[in-house]
């Protein structure tokens, strides 16, 4: 009988020891893999951070090109340095500021090259020894038996270095170093015995960087040494192009030095300020723990089912790539460096940078309204004071600087949404002044947009991704202009919005560029891409033909109909031609001519909705899912792009994508999830249940909201965040769910 008793109450105590993990909340980080988008062409930041933090704390390599834009790619083995701020999935690489190097043995301030090894101070590593998680990174350096840890809050990098015994070891602050930007001016100076302040300009992407940086060291200074580039300086403290300074002292065998550096756009006090707000102690493993549960609580606020591991690690890896950017730009007390090279002090919101706005205007933004409704007013107050500071809403913003990136006013269609979607906590009035302005500027082609309704072709390259993207930008102001009762301005920007008309020849059924009102660009191919040099921004015509996302219905009548439409778009998915020798690398994740691996493309899929196809939707939707996005570190078929191309993915996943940017509706497509619960911050949930699903059944079979029929194929925006439940039962063959016209997606609510 005792026997019995003590295993029954084994029994119940492991059976209550269950339940309390089942009501625990999921550790969902587990599933994210910062490796996938490491290799190919993902250009994808590993390392430590917080969502959206300052801080991005990670390894950078010795490689330079354009595949090592984040600092970072999957076939080098070297570091020369553990940087704070990295950019991630970019095109383009910057950043890369405040380098930081543990060495043992003399001092050595040449990073050296790959094939003198011994010559610079740069450090071998392997991949097996590296250990990769939400706010946490660490890796062992071959050259110096250095166990080196890293992790972060908003502002302040936290570095835990494990030394051997060594008489002479070194940490080397190299504030020449940075990715694919050249340094202006650099300072260093040694504070007190434990303390290094200095500050970083550079000019990369970012034509005029500032960065400022304090250090607090757990170990006094033994000796600190300053360098401009290589030559030794006199003194603690130096200012150049190339400074570098290198602290050493002694250490034992096992013995952690521990160091924490807090950046700021401002200055070195408000660096140390951010320090002592966010991270007063020298708890290590607390503040890894605290930056997984800040991981941890972004990641729960949509908990999928899947068939898979592998699906829990796309998805969840997929989340986590939308909340690295934009990135915190301003200190605690509120100051931040402003696109007018001037100081703002103590501002009320929280400023922002990184914003990749014609890749991440198509979904990501959408997505934050969804995931990120409480940070959305943050994205827009930053928008409006960069219009204050610069006369127009950021094309392309970064670290105070317009890079005027990319073509189009992609800003405008955030705003819009926002707006649209009934946000609060912004200007709504300054909201649309500032959209509006930035629309009617003359310069980037909009001079040619107000005259002739089109930009010809031979004054300016790219003219019709151009002009196609600002008929999109001019749809959105509409829209708001309507919801204003600002009749005047609705009927202009609805007229402007048009102008895609002008950019499609009938004869050839491509958008094209043209280079008086009758006149086309001659020769003409649809298939042939010219990096920077065609009219397209990188791709083709048989890509861009379809950027139309604001009046899908005006292109269908545009190309004869909703058959010759959708006979188009089969086309488009079969077309087999040569892109020609000088087309960017951008064009990948090809399906005929269909191009996932850059944004353009990223709606085409869900056009077949609007003709009543949905089956061909479901058909490329899952085909993209299962095939372009995978567990392996090439596991991304083209630039990330800060969240754009993992966006496509969580929210195809889960069965919807919004195809207009601003008209707050979700296309259906084909759920790969069979369950997701969105929480919401008013404290209600959506659930979606997604019955019968699997590899063969893609199919929506039909859908209920809330036990109700709901046949319309498209979600709106409240729908979800009224909370509720949506169950999609799915099949293995094409319903007849969505196919009749008044259950098709429409451009205007």
């Amino acid at each position: 009988m005792k026997r019995k008793f003590i295993f029954t109450l084994i029994i119940a105590t492991a059976a209550s020891q269950l339940f309390a993990q089942n009501k625990a909340k999921p550790q969902l980080t587990q599933y994210v893999d910062q490796l996938i988008g490491t290799g190919f062409h993902g250009h994808v930041f590993v390392g430590a951070n917080v969502p959206f933090g300052a801080i991005q704390l990670g390894p950078t390599q010795l490689s330079k090109g354009w595949d090592w834009c984040s600092g970072y790619h999957i076939s080098d083995s070297t570091i020369i340095g553990f940087q704070h701020t990295h950019l991630s999935g970019t095109g383009i690489g910057d950043l890369g500021d405040i380098s930081i190097m543990p060495t043992t043995g003399a001092v050595n301030v040449n990073k050296g090259d790959i094939k003198n090894p011994q010559a610079g101070y740069f450090s071998l590593f392997s991949h097996k020894d590296e250990v990769i998680k939400p706010g946490y990174y660490s890796v062992k350096l071959k050259k110096y038996d250095i166990r080196a840890q890293l992790t972060a809050t908003n502002r302040v990098g936290f570095h835990q270095y494990t030394f051997p015994a060594a008489k002479q070891a070194n940490i080397l602050i190299d504030l020449a170093e940075g990715i694919a930007d050249i340094p202006t001016e650099t300072y260093i100076k040694q504070v007190n015995s434990t303390t290094v302040e200095g500050y970083r300009y550079s000019r990369g992407w970012a034509r005029a960087q500032r960065i400022y940086f304090t250090a607090v060291f757990s170990k006094p200074i033994t000796k600190f040494a300053v360098y401009d580039s290589t030559a030794l300086q006199k003194g603690l403290t130096a200012t150049g192009q190339k400074v570098k300074g290198v602290l050493s002292f002694s250490t034992t065998a096992g013995e952690k030095v521990f160091i924490k550096v807090g950046i700021s756009p401002v200055s070195t006090a408000n660096a140390l300020l951010n320090i002592n707000t966010e991270l007063p102690g020298w708890d290590f493993n607390k503040v890894v723990a605290d930056a997984n549960n800040s991981w941890n609580k972004e990641l729960q606020k949509i908990e999928i089912k899947t068939d898979s591991l592998s699906q829990l690690k796309k998805f969840y890896t997929a989340l986590y790539h939308t909340m690295i950017a934009p990135s915190t730009f301003n200190d605690v007390n509120g100051d931040y460096w402003g696109a007018d090279k001037q100081v703002h002090k103590g501002e009320s919101f929280t400023n922002l940078t990184t914003f990749s706005l014609w890749d991440t205007y198509r979904s990501a933004n959408p997505l934050y309204t969804i995931m990120q409704p409480e940070r959305v007013s943050n994205m827009i107050n930053t928008m409006l004071a960069i219009y204050k500071e610069q006369g127009k809403l950021p094309v392309w913003h970064l670290m105070a600087n317009e890079t005027n990136t990319m073509v189009g006013n992609s800003a405008v269609a955030v705003v819009a949404d926002a707006y649209l979607k009934g946000f609060k906590g912004f200007d709504a009035k300054l909201a649309y002044e500032a959209v509006k302005a930035t629309q009617m500027q003359d310069k980037r082609g909009l001079k040619f947009v107000k005259e002739l309704g089109f930009i010809p072709a031979d004054s300016t390259v790219e003219s019709v991704a151009m002009g196609l993207e600002y008929s999109i930008n001019d749809w959105c102001i509409a829209q708001m202009a309507k919801k204003m009762g600002n009749t005047a301005d609705y009927q202009y920007f609805s007229k402007r919005a048009k102008n895609y008309q002008n950019y499609f020849d009938k004869q050839t059924g491509f958008m094209r560029g043209k280079v008086s009102a009758t006149q086309w660009r001659t020769p003409f191919s649809p298939f042939e891409s010219r990096h920077e040099q065609d009219d397209y921004t990188e791709g083709n015509a048989w890509q861009y033909t379809w950027l139309v996302p604001h009046d899908v219905e005006g292109l269908i009548a545009l190309q004869g109909g909703e058959k010759p439409f959708s006979n188009k778009l089969d086309s488009l998915f079969i077309a087999k031609g040569d892109l020609g020798k000088e087309h960017s690398p951008d064009i990948s994740g090809l399906i005929g001519q269909y191009a996932h691996g850059n944004e353009p493309s990223h709606h085409i899929a869900y056009l077949y909705a609007y003709v009543g196809q949905p089956w061909k939707t479901a058909d490329k939707v899952r085909y993209i899912l299962d095939n372009f996005y995978t567990t392996k570190p090439d596991g991304i078929i083209g630039n990330e792009d800060v969240g754009q191309m993992s966006a496509w993915y969580v929210l195809s996943a889960v069965g919807f994508y919004p195809v207009n940017p601003a008209n707050g509706t979700y296309v259906f497509g084909s759920p790969r999830v069979n369950e997701a619960t969105i929480t919401l911050p008013t404290g209600k949930k959506f659930h979606i249940v997604v019955k019968n699903n699997s590899t063969a059944n893609k199919y929506i079979q039909s859908i209920t909201m809330n036990g109700s029929a709901y046949t319309h194929n498209y979600l709106a925006h409240t729908a979800i965040t009224a909370g509720g439940e949506m169950v999609i039962t799915m099949g293995a063959k094409p319903g007849s769910f969505g196919t009749q016209t008044a259950d098709r997606p429409h451009s205007v609510n």
